[in-house]
């Protein structure tokens, strides 16, 4: 059984801060070879989302924070733990984390530094890419957006 959980950072547990944390360094240091500071200050302003196993591993994770924009929020570090994948969580996690941003009422516009490979991923929600792509600690990334019609 997986279970979402959706924690401000001062409602998680130590125990849920290190299993976020973890798989986020397996992910995004380890798994794609990228030495860059993984933990930031986001992460204190941010809403976690994640689908938790029974082992309380994290299966899939992003994290939903303000952006410097009024009206925009951001989506980051989206994950699928690689045991875990091709199983639809990926898809399963962003349309849990749509639906809340949705249910926000100050929140008009998401913004999103896309890996270039999944843009088409993130544009059959709507998402449009904005600029051009751009290396970020050596992934290219694409900026996107999503307005939502209220």
């Amino acid at each position: 059984m997986t279970e979402l959980l959706n924690k401000a950072f001062d409602e998680l547990t130590t125990v849920e801060l290190f299993e976020i944390y973890r798989a986020r360094t397996d992910v995004f240091v380890v798994e794609q070879n990228c030495a860059y500071p993984e933990v930031d200050a986001d992460d204190l302003v941010a809403k976690h989302l994640w689908f938790a196993g029974e082992d309380g591993h994290v299966r899939a994770y992003c994290r939903l924070y303000p952006a410097a924009q009024a009206g925009h929020w951001h989506i980051g570090r989206v994950l699928v733990n690689e045991r875990d994948r091709k199983q639809g969580l990926a898809r399963k996690l962003l349309q849990a984390a749509l639906n809340w941003l949705q249910q926000q009422s100050e929140i008009d516009v998401i913004d999103i530094a896309a890996q270039t490979y999944l843009t088409r991923f993130y544009a059959s929600f709507g998402f449009q890419a904005i600029g051009e792509p751009f290396d970020d600690f050596g992934v290219m990334h694409q900026n996107m957006t999503l307005t939502f019609v209220k």
